[in-house]
């Protein structure tokens, strides 16, 4: 369930239907101020909302002066241990400061945190960590991590409204995805602060992104989660934000920047598209639209499967095709390909975003399409004309279907039905 409250870390909105933010964390000592700003800049332009700096000297605590004054985006002071860093932190210009209470030296150290913090109007992120656990929990996280997980947030969730503070956000993180997603669900259920996800530890950019990718968005996709941030074991943090914005992508949370959509490939294919996906995807980067670009390897299946992107391409061994929304733009030499796909795109903007036709060139292309796809393979476009041939033949609707390898549609029994009487019907 999505967060009641909302919180706000800098301008950025945190949970209350706010969309869910996106953050990573400096690799650098934060003390060295030209290098953490440099990633800082880096992050900003890969579509960080939010980044969090580690603060575990004075020194890093003194830089943040001078990063808070220069960064486009805000920063989140991370503390450990030392709860005076997140008093010096929220002094000299945190948007944000994340405590571990589990860690940070007993309730009243939390409470000076917490007091400053609601002086300056600073929120805090709770973080609880699979790896450090209160020590009176170490027990039942033998037993049962995801509970015990789940009542050491509470348990910091009751200290802050203990204390009278509402103006933080939470995370519980694990390395296992199952406890992750498992505990988050829980969790959900029983406050209403934002959540931030993230499944801590989670590797390399190969294995780490997919294991956020699965845990994260099955949360996203249960609608729980108002921050996000992947941890992958990369010395370039942007690579974290990069994955954060294709998991939004892909569960359609947020738009940024272009969507490509590419056949797996199969035996069928006559060209060299590994290195024309590459392209392709390198030269998307400069264009800040969430258009949708699609690249088949072959004719079979025509352009029904990518129908609805902005543009693609379809190609063969000496030559393919461009197309946008379904319809054919022009016939080009294979090698030409990429080129002329991105003059097309560049004359859509020109145009003012209106896609230009040469009708004779259309043709062409259509022409080549119908003279390179199998006219036997089983379409979208083929079937939907099948089903309303059958549909028109009195009578032989059923052996037209058949013919073809096609079970045809039965009404459905709305008696027999559980929702009957309140189910929208197509008949």
């Amino acid at each position: 369930m999505a967060s009641e409250r909302q919180i706000n870390v800098g301008g950025v909105l945190i949970g209350g239907g706010a969309p869910v933010a996106v953050q990573t964390m400096t690799k650098t000592e934060t003390a060295n101020v030209e290098a953490t700003l440099a990633q800082i800049l880096r992050c900003a332009d890969a579509g960080a909302d939010l980044i969090r700096c580690a603060v575990p000297r004075e020194a890093d605590a003194e830089a943040l002066k001078m990063l808070v004054a220069q960064s486009p985006i805000p920063i989140i002071a991370d503390i450990h241990f030392n709860h005076t860093l997140a008093l010096k932190s929220i002094a000299n210009g945190a948007a944000c400061v994340r405590l571990n209470p589990g860690n940070i030296g007993g309730p009243e150290k939390v409470a000076e945190v917490v007091a400053a913090a609601a002086a300056a109007g600073v929120p805090l992120r709770i973080g609880v960590n699979s790896g450090s656990l209160p020590k009176h929990l170490m027990e039942l996280e033998f037993s049962d991590p995801v509970e015990a997980l789940v009542t050491a947030a509470v348990e910091f969730v009751e200290l802050m409204e203990k204390l009278e503070f509402s103006n933080f956000k939470i995370s519980m993180k694990s390395t296992s995805v199952p406890n992750t997603i498992a505990s988050n669900r829980r969790l959900a259920e029983r406050i209403p602060y934002p959540i931030h996800l993230g499944v801590t530890e989670a590797g390399t950019r190969w294995t780490g992104s997919l294991k956020s990718a699965v845990g994260l968005g099955t949360l996203l996709a249960d609608n729980i989660g108002d921050t996000v941030r992947i941890s992958l074991s990369t010395f370039h943090a942007e690579e974290e934000v990069k994955v954060a914005w294709e998991i939004l992508k892909a569960l359609k949370l947020r738009e940024r920047g272009p969507v490509l959509i590419a056949c797996p490939t199969c035996g069928r294919l006559q060209f060299d598209m590994d290195s024309v996906v590459i392209e392709i995807e390198e030269r998307l980067a400069a264009y800040p639209d969430a258009i949708e670009v699609s690249v088949l390897g072959c004719a079979v299946n025509g352009i029904g499967e990518a129908r609805h992107a902005d543009f693609g391409i379809t190609g063969a061994k000496d030559a393919g095709m461009i197309f946008s929304k379904g319809e054919p733009l022009k016939k080009v030499p294979t090698e030409r390909l990429v080129d002329e796909l991105f003059a097309e795109i560049d004359r859509y903007y020109d145009s003012g975003k209106t896609v230009v036709r040469d009708e004779a060139a259309a043709a062409e292309a259509a022409e080549w399409l119908a003279e390179n796809e199998d006219a036997e393979a089983m379409t979208p476009e083929r079937l939907a004309a099948m089903e309303a041939e059958a549909s028109e033949k009195a009578g032989g609707g059923d052996d037209v279907l058949q013919a073809a390898g096609i079970t045809a549609k039965k009404p459905i029994d709305e008696d027999a039905s559980p929702s009957a009487g309140r189910r929208f019907t197509r008949s």
